[in-house]
């Protein structure tokens, strides 16, 4: 029913978890490490026996050492919580001569909320503008993705973006920690850009940023003079491409450095994908990434 949705492409992936980079406070016991000790079978450490534990957990082998009563603790799991950051600024819709960018971020945020939904864990979708901020409230029922889809299939960019207002609602109403996706072509001011990822991290979010471009506004290969209108504001300008193009890259390089540090302060994981890169290898490579280093 959607067109951004491949059957074969997430029966390809599906063997590959999504994990989470920092320990999770979900609602349900699940799969990701959480802040707090349980009952799994991952040693986490060694504390002081005091008066009212469990004294099944006595580790007897440390009193014969010691003397000493310890309690062995271990690593407690708990489901992961999602949200997908949408960007629907009128700039999401270019299109050079391939895919708008908003498709693009349909088919990461699908795909990937698909796979969370299908381990047991909860995905929510935030779309925004400077006018609109929707929200689909993370769920891990199945019959939740349907309206998940919808709301993704239904935006129509327009007007200037809402990503950095948008941010900081979800930094401050999300109470637990959860694994945040932005999906966006970060046209905003880097500097309150590093702000609002920092107030994520200060809230012990696990970012990731897929960095939207489409080919032509990364590569600038225009032959002759053209109108260049931007999509958000409504501002155009006519320019001969050959003699601008030099300094136009020379801005782009210094816009997605700016980027990457930003991203890299706030340790988030950074993606930069162009809008003809093929969705399978880099969902699994991002997957990969992704996985503790004793499952690669």
């Amino acid at each position: 029913m959607h067109d951004f949705l491949d059957n074969t492409l997430l029966s390809r992936l599906g063997s590959l978890p999504i994990e989470s980079r920092k320990p999770m406070m979900g609602n349900v016991a699940g799969k990701h490490r959480s802040p707090h000790r349980g009952s799994s079978v991952e040693f986490a450490e060694y504390r002081k026996y005091v008066p009212g534990d469990d004294t099944r957990r006595l580790d007897w082998k440390a009193f014969a050492r010691s003397d000493r009563f310890y309690i062995k603790e271990f690593e407690a799991d708990t489901n992961l919580r999602a949200y997908f950051v949408v960007d629907a600024s009128g700039s999401m819709n270019f299109a050079g001569n391939g895919e708008a960018k908003i498709q693009v971020a349909r088919r990461i945020a699908a795909s990937l909320a698909y796979l969370l939904v299908n381990q047991g864990d909860a995905a929510g979708l935030s779309i925004c503008t400077d006018k609109l901020h929707i929200e689909v409230p993370p769920s891990r029922r199945a019959a939740h993705l349907e309206r998940f889809f919808t709301t993704l299939g239904s935006i129509q960019p327009s007007g200037e973006t809402g990503l950095l207002t948008a941010l900081h609602t979800i930094a401050e109403k999300i109470s637990q920690r959860a694994f945040v996706v932005i999906l966006s072509d970060l046209f905003t001011d880097t500097a309150a850009l590093g702000d609002a990822l920092q107030h994520l991290r200060y809230r012990k979010h696990d970012i990731s940023v897929f960095h939207l471009m489409d080919p032509l506004e990364i590569g600038f290969e225009f032959d002759r003079p053209h109108r260049f209108v931007d999509l958000e504001d409504g501002t155009a300008l006519v320019a001969e491409p050959n003699l601008i193009a030099d300094e136009y890259k020379a801005a782009l390089r210094d816009f997605l450095t700016a980027v990457r540090a930003k991203c890299h302060d706030a340790s988030a994981d950074y993606q930069l994908v162009t809008t003809d890169t093929p969705l399978e290898p880099l969902l699994r490579e991002f997957l990969t990434a992704r996985l503790p280093k004793s499952k690669h």
